[in-house]
């Protein structure tokens, strides 16, 4: 049952069409050819599974700042967030996590507070895994206020492949820890940028799932953690 639960879950509305189009490609070679029919339905299958969007079981505690998106830690780091939001030049920790194209897409909040700024800004579809591509590519950023008086910084980041980022928030909504948000189609990052002093549970390589994986915590003391492979 465990197993069948994990596969049989529901998919992004963004994911309709596209699965919708990969069918009726796959149709088409199945008439051209049939081993190429074969080929589009297992390319069909990774739309489906690409598109899944699983339920997640987010810690609640406050303080707690929780991994947004699924992936790899790919850097960490001291950096402004974008000039868009107009924040300054102070730099904050940046988490960033890599999302390939066998990820879960969703976005999920990474506190509880409201969205009180956004911005979305053009630009190019560098391999996200790259350091320059949280100021060269395109994204969509936004600014999320919590009860406690502090802030955090979550950016959207189109990759190689990716050529549409979703957001749904708007300002003034209200989001809770590991509320869904928006995804972004295919191959992409997002950037979590902490408040000053704040240092990062996670460690570069680590694996994260979005809306339970914690990468720091506004009330602990500890320095950043360490991570070795072993």
């Amino acid at each position: 049952m465990d197993v069948l639960t994990s596969v049989l879950v529901s998919i992004h509305k963004e994911g309709h069409k596209f699965i919708l189009i990969f069918a009726a490609v796959t149709l088409g070679l199945f008439l051209l050819w049939e081993p190429l029919g074969w080929i589009g339905v297992v390319l069909t299958a990774w739309c489906v599974y690409f598109f899944r969007d699983p339920d997640r079981l987010t810690p609640t505690r406050e303080g707690l700042i929780i991994a947004p998106a699924d992936g790899v830690v790919s850097l960490i780091t001291e950096a402004a967030p974008p000039p868009e939001l107009g924040l300054g030049e102070a730099v904050r920790p940046r988490v960033s996590i890599f999302m390939n194209v066998f990820n879960c897409h969703v976005n999920r909040s990474p506190v509880n507070g409201t969205v009180t700024r956004t911005a979305y800004r053009p630009g190019l579809f560098l391999n996200a895994d790259l350091d320059k591509a949280s100021d060269d590519n395109e994204r969509h950023s936004m600014v999320i206020d919590g009860a406690n008086g502090k802030s955090y910084v979550v950016v959207q980041i189109a990759g190689l492949v990716a050529r549409r980022i979703v957001n749904e928030t708007k300002d003034g909504d209200a989001l809770q820890a590991g509320e869904r948000f928006g995804l972004i189609r295919f191959g992409s990052r997002v950037d979590v940028y902490l408040e000053p002093g704040e240092a990062p549970l996670v460690s570069v390589g680590q694996t994260t799932i979005a809306g339970e994986t914690v990468i720091a915590d506004a009330q602990a003391s500890e320095s950043a953690r360490l991570a070795e492979v072993r």
